[in-house]
């Protein structure tokens, strides 16, 4: 990890800058990908198993006697835990119901929203090194809630054509409609554009490598919407002097073993806890299986010291991290001015992995600083909301003469006139 300490203003932009992921070089290689799904359905996505996932399929469905088994290799203690996670994402979504509230905005005037689910979503749910079924749990789970009347649901398969039982068990227990085995740009080609056995979606959620993120930004260009713009995990630990070293390297080696592009970043106003967990992260990086994709993803990540907590969090909120986490003495403090963020962890007992697991909270998050702009995945994605009006005799005498002197001044007459003759007839 690079060691950084009391950089200038000037150097910040260069500082926090994350592992380049250029997806535009893969459209035209992905866009070939998706043309042949869109001509050849089911036929194309089973070809591109082979090719792709090694798997020799007969049908892309995943049966109900695949389900049953699956139920039975999972392990009781995964069983509970997942359930116990379920549970928590539940309560925690549940308790973002949107409650329309009637307005009169004048007398006569009354405007009003509501919230209907998206009918039709799909669910992308990454197999490779480490199979997602938390994911399942953080996307249905809210769909489910919402209201959404099909989830379909596009895994990738093992090269004997399985799906991991775990993933499987997830789908049933969230409440999953339907599963496909399809990876990467042929599954969301599937989910985008329909399939003789994939149903058509209306907008569709996961994560997934850069070819499945390109394809993504491809197909919502104009034919299905998505969830957010996503880039490669990346976690920060905001720290003081009271900070665990021992906590904060565990943290920061958590996300470090996603994937060789993730991001894993220190931002302390101590030059001891720097070097206590660059000494840390050394060590626990030796007793990591995925210690080869966590030594990779290192060379990327940052332990930053700077002056004081005032421009930690100013450089916190400049880098706009997926995962925050505040391990300092008044972290509730500090957590009121933390603007830009994905999701945040305050305390020395509040590691990024509960989020990711079952606190309760969305771990489909904003990265790459999107959190700027975008929210994490919660229940409002899973829904439209519709505004209503309804005027009566006495509003529109309030605001009829005001809609005609607008629509005259924008030289829209046929806007002034629905006005006027129903003015006439009151």
């Amino acid at each position: 990890m690079k060691l950084i300490n009391n950089p200038d203003r000037s150097q910040w932009a260069e500082i926090l800058k994350r592992p380049v992921m250029n997806t535009e070089n893969l459209f035209d290689t992905v866009r070939g990908i998706i043309d042949r799904v869109k001509s050849d359905g089911d036929r194309a996505v089973l070809e591109m198993e082979v090719k792709f996932d090694k798997a020799e399929l007969t049908s892309l469905a995943v049966t109900e006697a695949e389900l049953k088994e699956a139920e039975t290799l999972v392990d009781e203690k995964l069983k509970a835990a997942i359930r116990l996670a379920k549970q928590n994402i539940e309560t925690f979504h549940a308790a973002q119901r949107f409650e329309g509230k009637k307005v009169e905005t004048m007398p006569g005037v009354t405007c009003w929203q509501k919230a209907v689910a998206i009918e039709k979503v799909g669910l992308y749910i990454p197999g490779g090194t480490a199979p997602l079924f938390s994911t399942v749990l953080m996307l249905a789970v809210p769909a489910k809630i919402a209201g959404c009347k099909e989830i379909v649901l596009c895994t990738p398969p093992d090269k004997e054509g399985r799906v991991h039982p775990a993933i499987l068990f997830a789908a049933q227990v969230a409440g999953v409609n339907r599963i496909f085995k399809a990876g990467g740009v042929q599954a969301i080609a599937s989910m985008a554009y329909g399939t003789e056995s994939v149903p058509k979606v209306y907008k569709i959620f996961g994560p997934g490598n850069q070819y499945v993120t390109a394809a993504k930004q491809l197909v919502s260009l104009r034919d299905v919407a998505i969830d957010m713009p996503a880039g490669p995990s990346e976690v920060e630990v905001l720290a003081d002097e009271t900070a665990n070293p021992v906590f904060v390297a565990a943290d920061l080696l958590s996300q470090a073993e996603h994937g060789v592009d993730s991001q894993a970043m220190l931002i302390t106003t101590s030059e001891d806890l720097q070097q206590a967990v660059k000494e840390e992260v050394e060590r626990q990086l030796e007793l990591l299986p995925r210690k080869e994709i966590a030594e990779k993803s290192l060379a990327s990540s940052k332990l930053i010291v700077v002056k004081d907590m005032e421009e930690a969090i100013e450089l916190t909120n400049e880098y706009a991290p997926e995962h925050l986490i505040v391990e300092t003495a008044d972290y509730m403090q500090v957590a009121e001015r933390v603007v830009n963020a994905g999701s945040v962890f305050l305390g020395s007992l509040s590691p990024e992995s509960a989020g990711d697991y079952a606190s309760g909270t969305n771990h489909t998050l904003p990265t790459n600083g999107y959190a700027k702009a975008y929210s994490g995945v919660s229940l409002d994605s899973f829904i439209r909301k519709i505004t209503f009006q309804e005027i009566r005799q006495e509003g529109m005498k309030n605001i009829g003469p005001a809609i005609e002197e607008m629509a005259a001044n924008e030289h829209l007459d046929a806007h002034k006139n629905a006005v006027t003759v129903r003015l006439k007839t009151i």
